[in-house]
């Protein structure tokens, strides 16, 4: 297996006192010695050792750049870092960077086609941060790691829930999460993008293994259910959010970690991501740590704020219990529970999803809050919004950029049922729209998004399609 260096991997933290915070992740064969890495300023950065695997060290150094010194040197390598203290920002947005089978078996170059993409546009004009809104993995082979996991798979239930847990499965689950991230993020692309342009990551299903969250709660919380889970939860601390797993999570929503969500700040907008996986079960999306958290996040920022809202899941969509109720009927559904489950739209969560759309009413109605979504996890791109009594809530839906879109009848059979409408809160119903400039409301294609503000504050947004190139721009 090869031991080569990874990274860096440029994670932001935010703006503080006229400069951007900033972490970088290096990834080195077990116990070799850092590289060493010195900012602009001159001043050369200690790293910290986060944490050690069978075969790997992370290490993570911690610095800040400003617009009059934008780059840092790691080894004998510059990476230039484009910062800013202005309104005038440009945010790329990308989900979805896999597929369930086979994702590292196909040709590079076919498996990172937007990625190249992605990276001419930087060079062109280069982004200040880039949000990665979930299933930045898919580590679905987990199951492959070890021949206990596999038996695990093939077992009836009753030998599943009384499996135990070894320290040999847990070894293994570990290592696969490791070795799994440092191969996705070599992509070269991906690596290219990911040294140079400060990230934010927030997780989804198959960062864990699909359905994570919407399986039946004796799965979620049998010995090797709940292994796995904590596997994926110490990778995803240490490999997307840059921290230990036992370390309070950088700009926490919830000190005690319980959830996993973030917000940092910036001159001119402010970006919230609430963890809808760590505490997700069947009939719950967020448990209590997490609903405080997020609360009191969007509670603190000012009135008339910018706020870009990551939700891994879209929050406003079509109708999907009428397709529920179909599935105790049509037995070939069943297999596709659990992903109907995942939605903020499943009948299972429906009074949440209420709870969670009135509360942004609330901020936007009285705070005048300035309130998008970022979704990604449909393989689709699509855009959405609920008109309010003082503006609207926007969703853009960005999906994906690795993994391959559904057949076109799929999105046209989505479209329908968006036709139909849905209106969860009383007097406000959510619309769904075609991208700019195309006719059917869900594009069956694999895409990014990027949000871009002028200099007068002023956001729009634009989508790049695999097949028919950019969109129209989207006023914000």
């Amino acid at each position: 297996m090869t031991q080569e260096i990874v990274g860096p991997i440029l994670l932001a933290r935010g703006f503080e006192e006229g400069k951007h915070r900033l972490s970088a992740l290096l990834i080195t064969a077990r116990d070799q010695a850092p590289l060493p890495l010195t900012p602009a300023s001159g001043q050369a950065v200690e790293p910290l050792r986060l944490s050690d695997s069978r075969q790997r060290t992370i290490w993570r150094y911690d610095f800040a750049l400003s617009p009059q010194q934008s780059h840092y040197q790691l080894g004998p390598e510059t990476f230039e870092v484009a910062v800013t203290d202005t309104p005038q920002t440009r945010v790329a947005f990308v989900s979805c960077n896999g597929q369930e089978d086979g994702d590292l078996l196909r040709p590079e170059g076919e498996r990172n086609a937007l990625w190249y993409r992605l990276r001419e546009e930087h060079e062109a004009a280069p982004f200040h941060l880039m949000l990665h809104g979930g299933d930045q993995l898919y580590a679905d082979p987990v199951w492959e790691a070890h021949a206990a996991l596999k038996r695990w798979t093939e077992a009836g239930r009753r030998e599943q829930l009384g499996m135990d847990f070894t320290e040999e499965m847990r070894a293994a689950a570990c290592e696969f999460y490791i070795e799994r991230y440092c191969q996705v993020y070599a992509q070269p692309p991906t690596a290219w993008l990911l040294a140079r342009v400060p990230s934010l990551m927030i997780w989804d299903d198959h960062d864990i293994f699909d359905g994570w969250g919407s399986h039946p709660e004796e799965v979620l919380d049998c010995p090797v259910g709940a292994g796995v889970f904590q596997a994926a939860r110490q990778a995803y601390c240490l490999l997307q959010l840059g921290m230990r797993p036992e370390d309070e999570p950088p700009g926490a929503l919830d000190p005690s970690g319980a959830s996993l969500g973030w917000v940092f700040r910036y001159p001119d907008f402010t970006v919230i991501a609430p963890d809808l996986r760590s505490e997700r079960r069947p009939n719950q999306v967020m448990g209590a740590p997490g609903w405080q958290g997020f609360r009191n996040a969007l509670e603190a920022e000012p009135d008339d704020r910018r706020i870009l809202m990551l939700s891994s899941v879209p929050a406003l969509g079509p109708r999907l219990s009428w397709v529920e109720a179909c599935i105790g009927f049509v037995p070939k559904l069943r297999q596709y529970e659990d992903d109907l489950r995942d939605q903020w739209q499943s009948r299972h969560h429906r009074s949440e999803w209420i709870r969670f759309l009135s509360f942004l009413e609330q901020q936007i109605n009285l705070r005048r809050q300035h309130i998008t979504l970022l979704s990604g996890e449909i393989h689709l791109a699509t855009r959405a919004e609920m008109r309010l009594e003082h503006g609207a809530l926007h969703q853009l839906v960005a999906s994906g950029i690795a993994h391959p879109p559904p057949p076109k009848a799929y999105a046209r059979a989505l479209g329908l049922l968006a036709s139909f409408g849905e209106t969860p809160l009383p007097g406000r119903p959510i619309s769904l729209h075609p991208l700019p400039g195309r006719s059917k409301i869900y594009a069956a294609q694999r895409n990014f998004l990027l949000l871009n503000c002028n200099e007068a504050g002023r956001w729009h947004a634009v989508w790049f399609l695999e097949e028919t190139g950019w969109t129209e721009p989207l006023d914000l």
